[in-house]
């Protein structure tokens, strides 16, 4: 769908954003309304303040719920079948156990965080995140302590190469825009992750960990968890649990199974880099069957399907196998339904209007070209939500202020790194993937702000810092 030409002015339009803001964050916090009914109640109510025609709005609703769900459910879905396999036969912590023992348990975080940063160069934020959950999650029950000191490295690593490394699509996109060449994106944009990760995500993980309680989810993958008296030197060493079979899969068994996504959905994203720098053409056989093999929903049901094989059926019946992983698929419907909720509200946002109406207050800002690029990405991450749409159109604001200033390709290249900056700060109750955070972690909406909201932050914002310091010297 298209956006509607704003009936109201833009003072009027962010006014209206924040309000639906605030009344969301009241619904849930104060009234302790469910989520999801909070997030389409004002969804609708937002449709209908900002002026949609009241026949559309049906159409608007499911613009941003469909486009959602149809990206997190299958993703989610097969997450989680692959974590309970994993978790049940013993393979999450026969992986977690090599980490630590490589690394020591002290590190035990940046273990984590540095895995995640190497299976977050082709795998898209939200696949890795449920990938990944099974291995957070046993790292922190086996040494206690905040939630948050593991999640956090994990999760950010995979959010810092999502927004600012080719071949994801952000970076690729903007690089494309603004003329920047995507191989020198990738040279440059590769260390400022890495460096911003350590700063804005390790660091600080390590300072919110020890002043934020954030206990293992009372259900995950489809298993009670009993948490109940672990203090902060306690350990839960799994003992007690069921498992699938008498011994767990080897190291190299579990590393290979999470190296099949790996592999596969890298044909997708750097065939389809290769294709936008015109190296290969469009709508060749070979190059659309390696893109079919890794469409992540693909790659996951492929990896699925090979961990039923491996693990599952060496060790129980092809039955018992099916129950395991149907009861994976029970609680992680709240979690779907919410995200997809949240992609609602986001999409209504969207197509308010409010996303142009912003970009042509914000055309005269007499500004440094990188630090305006930086401030447009921002504003209409927080106005709308969406980091995809924030950078795209941040990008397509400055494209011609950067043709005329003649840019070297470096400095076309810093210019990508500070929108994919500003599309990351301030996620929030907009964001879809604020949601599957919060539900994955098992976090309430205040936490969530206070924790997952203040790293994306610093995240985005040692990006913007570390590319702000190569412009002033190059």
């Amino acid at each position: 769908m298209e956006a509607i030409d704003p009936a109201y002015g833009t003072t009027t339009l962010l006014l209206m954003a924040a309000g639906a803001v605030a009344l969301l964050l009241f619904l849930i916090m104060k009234v302790r309304l469910h989520a999801f009914v909070s997030l389409v109640l004002v969804s609708v109510l937002t449709a209908i303040a900002v002026g949609f025609p009241l026949a559309d709005i049906p159409d608007v609703l499911m613009f941003g719920f469909a486009d959602t769900i149809g990206s997190v459910a299958l993703l989610v879905a097969f997450g989680v079948m692959l974590g309970r396999l994993l978790e049940i036969t013993g393979g999450a912590q026969v992986l977690a156990d090599t980490l630590i023992n490589r690394f020591g348990e002290r590190r035990a975080p940046l273990a984590l965080g540095v895995a995640a940063l190497l299976f977050g160069f082709p795998i898209f934020f939200d696949a890795g995140l449920v990938v990944f959950l099974p291995i957070i999650l046993t790292v922190a029950r086996r040494f206690g302590g905040s939630l948050l000191l593991y999640a956090l490295p994990a999760a950010g690593a995979f959010a810092a190469m999502h927004a600012i490394v080719p071949p994801h699509p952000g970076p690729v996109a903007a690089s494309e825009v603004l003329g920047a060449d995507i191989g020198l994106t990738l040279l440059v944009g590769l260390p400022v992750a890495v460096a911003s990760w350590y700063v804005g995500v390790l660091l600080v993980s390590r300072f919110l960990g020890s002043r934020i309680h954030v206990s293992l989810p009372d259900v995950v993958f489809g298993e009670a968890r009993d948490t109940r008296g672990r203090g902060e030197g306690d350990r839960a060493d799994g003992a007690g649990e069921e498992r699938l079979g008498e011994r767990p899969p080897s190291f190299g068994t579990v590393l290979g199974l999470l190296l099949i996504p790996l592999v596969l959905i890298s044909f997708d994203t750097v065939l389809s880099t290769l294709a936008t720098a015109g190296v290969i053409d469009e709508g060749e056989d070979w190059a659309e069957f390696l893109g079919l093999l890794g469409f992540t929903p693909v790659a996951l049901l492929i990896t699925v399907i090979t961990a039923i094989l491996v693990l599952g059926r060496p060790r129980a019946p092809m039955g018992k196998v099916g129950d395991i992983v149907d009861g994976a698929l029970g609680p992680i419907c709240s979690i779907i339904l919410i995200t997809g909720a949240g992609g609602m509200f986001g999409g209504v946002l969207e197509l308010s209007g409010i996303g142009s109406a912003l970009s042509d207050s914000l055309s005269g800002l007499g500004l440094s070209l990188i630090v305006q690029a930086f401030v447009i990405a921002t504003l209409l991450r927080v106005a709308q939500g969406s980091a995809t749409v924030a950078l795209t159109t941040a990008s397509g604001l400055i494209a011609g202020a950067a043709r005329a200033a003649e840019l070297s390709d470096l400095r076309l290249t810093l210019l990508v790194v500070a929108v994919a900056a500003g599309a990351t700060v301030l996620s929030h109750v907009n964001d879809s993937g604020f949601w599957l955070v919060s539900r994955f972690f098992g976090m309430d909406v205040k936490t969530t702000l206070r924790t997952w909201t203040v790293m994306e932050t610093t995240l985005g914002l040692s990006a913007f810092l570390i590319a702000l310091g190569l412009w002033a010297v190059v």
